[in-house]
């Protein structure tokens, strides 16, 4: 492996990495911020449990998905060096 191929891998790796880091950050604390408040909304309001939980979950596959985006960035980074 030449000089630059192992700098553009070593990069690459490097990125994905980040990628991965900070695509995970987001989601990670506005899941846990959601899911906090749905405590709060189904302690304040226990009959309305089902539709908080269903809205609870339909945000949090939304903020999932940008998660998602970052691994398959990182996933390209990575094998298409």
């Amino acid at each position: 492996m030449e000089m630059a191929e192992a700098i553009a891998r070593a990069a690459a790796l490097l990125g994905a990495g980040i990628c991965m880091g900070m695509g995970a950050l987001g989601p990670g604390v506005g899941e846990g911020f959601v899911a906090g408040k749905a405590c709060e909304g189904i302690a304040k309001s226990p009959e309305n449990a089902s539709l908080i939980t269903r809205t609870m979950l339909v945000g949090q596959a939304v903020s999932e998905s940008t998660g998602i985006y970052s691994l398959v960035i990182a996933l390209l980074l990575i094998f298409s060096t």
